[in-house]
């Protein structure tokens, strides 16, 4: 028996909720592939996919069957027990990367958090209390709790929480010799996204990553790659470290690998995990049987030559309709990223104004995101069908020539 639900609007957010968000001024209520539709019925394109969360798009069959039947099975033992559905996933991500222990949590700043006292911890073993430094790139973003956003490079996240933790510095991405310069025998970690999300879909530079593993090596440190939006098949490989051929010591995923439930993995060595004994670390949700049933699909799903390579085709037909765009209206001077996490540059006239065109977009019925207030970000299904990207596009290059005719 369905119990009558109360109605609610978008303006209930301002009278319920923490005011740390501004969302849209529609609600969605409903996903198929890659169309939403909101609660007046108005069907929207979803470029935006959760922030590279719904790597499948919505209601996925091979999500729905897997968590529905997992649903009616068990739900929570908590890790006192172990379960099936977390053993078969932590085999499917060692089988399928160079790590050969896995940590389950909840959320990429979780497995950012885990990463960060896994190297902390290795190093105060190994080397004693003075080796605990880690060096992290300007622009970046690995979390939002304490210790996540001082590693994260944006002191406007960071500040006004209290004395910062310390040890911590900062260094431009993509320059070497300012890596370099800032290791020392001090340096526990060096912590990088082979792709910078949030500070603008920046790549890294491939002699740029092989200089860290080196320098790492040389200044026995751990190199971290935070793969929360660059995993689990967003470049049109599993892992983009795998594209670059550098391989780190700890790679923390989140975001797609639940497809939009609750999930996220530490992946590391079997040398560096016994560092964690029993009561170092901990969670209560980490590796549940739901979130780890539906995790089995996504990569039962994406792991495969088809929706791979799929990607680097998608990644195609986005580029080239977004760079014609770009060179008709004089929006954007550059389309970078890999993949299906795209990162439109706007030009200096339009510099900040991402937002704008965000707003454009949604009265287009489009969603997309940003990466700051100068970059245009997508990053959509791995399976988002042609005809959805070409529609969408149609829906974007509407909404720029609306702003560039005002």
């Amino acid at each position: 028996m369905s119990v009558e639900q109360a109605p609610v609007q978008r303006a209930d957010f301002d009278q319920v909720m923490v005011p740390n968000y501004a969302p849209a001024a529609f609600i969605p209520v409903r996903g198929a592939g890659s169309r939403v539709w909101d609660q007046a019925g108005r069907e929207l394109i979803d470029f935006a996919g959760g922030i590279a969360v719904n790597v499948l798009g919505h209601a996925h069959p091979a999500l729905v069957g897997a968590l529905t039947e997992q649903a009616n099975t068990l739900w929570h033992v908590s890790n006192v027990f172990t379960n099936e559905p977390a053993l078969r996933l932590a085999k499917k991500l060692v089988d399928s990367t160079f790590a050969e222990r896995v940590f389950f949590c909840n959320s990429g700043a979780e497995a950012n958090e885990a990463a960060f006292k896994l190297a902390r911890r290795v190093a105060f073993d190994r080397f004693g209390e003075e080796k605990y430094e880690i060096i992290a790139a300007l622009n970046s973003f690995h979390g939002r709790t304490l210790f996540t956003v001082n590693v994260g490079g944006q002191s406007k996240y960071s500040d006004g929480f209290g004395p910062k933790i310390t040890g911590i510095t900062h260094v431009p991405f993509n320059d070497l010799d300012a890596l370099k310069a800032a290791i020392s025998d001090k340096t526990c970690a060096v912590v990088l996204e082979p792709i910078q999300g949030e500070g603008g879909v920046l790549p890294a530079e491939l002699s740029y990553l092989q200089g860290a593993r080196d320098l790492c090596n040389q200044h026995d440190a751990l190199l971290v790659f935070d793969e929360v939006q660059t995993g689990m098949g967003r470049t049109g490989h599993l892992f983009a470290y795998q594209y670059y051929g550098v391989t780190p010591d700890i790679l923390t995923s989140a975001k797609s690998l639940g497809g939009g439930f609750p999930i996220a993995a530490m992946l590391t060595t079997e040398a560096l995990a016994k560092h964690l004994v029993v009561g170092t670390h901990g969670t209560t949700y980490g590796g549940n049987p739901l979130a780890c049933a539906v995790g089995n699909a996504v990569i039962d799903v994406v792991n495969t030559p088809e929706v791979l390579n799929g990607v680097k085709a998608r990644h195609n037909q986005f580029k080239t309709r977004l760079e014609a765009i770009g060179q008709q209206y004089g929006v954007f001077t550059e389309v970078r990223g890999m993949g299906l996490l795209i990162g439109c540059v706007l030009s200096d006239t339009w510099k900040g104004k991402a937002k704008d065109i965000f707003n454009a977009c949604e009265k287009e019925n489009l969603m997309i995101l940003q990466a700051g207030p100068d970059v245009v970000r997508f990053a959509p299904s791995l399976v988002v069908e042609e005809a959805d990207i070409e529609e969408g596009l149609n829906r974007f290059e509407r909404a720029v020539k609306t702003l560039t005719q005002v």
